[in-house]
């Protein structure tokens, strides 16, 4: 069985096998990472994996899930940022008007 020698922040080096480490490999690369369970402190651990890293992760037989960054995430954002106060005017909008149950009746008609 492979042995994965990984390091824990709050414990140090842990030993780890393939099935103890979930590696999520993505389009856009430095969001790369591989996750564990540290076998001592049950705490969650992530790390950032680069293309050395991957390629030693699966050479030593752990699965990489591949998942997509969707496209919004990297479209270049123009004007002001949201606030609290346009998501509060926003959910009291909605409160007064329902546009959604307003267009699905005129579609269904």
């Amino acid at each position: 069985m492979t042995t994965i020698k990984a390091s824990c922040p709050t414990c140090g080096e842990v030993e780890l096998t393939p099935a103890d480490v979930a590696l999520m490999v993505c389009s856009h690369a430095p969001l790369s990472y591989y996750a564990f369970d540290c076998v001592t402190c049950g705490e969650e651990v992530r790390k950032p994996a680069d293309d050395h890293v991957v390629s030693l992760l699966v050479s030593g037989g752990v699965p990489a899930q591949v998942w997509d960054l969707p496209a919004e995430v990297l479209e270049i954002k123009t004007g002001p940022a949201l606030c609290y106060d346009d998501l509060l005017d926003f959910a009291l909008q909605l409160g007064e008007t329902d546009l959604l149950a307003s267009m699905v009746d005129r579609a269904a008609a």
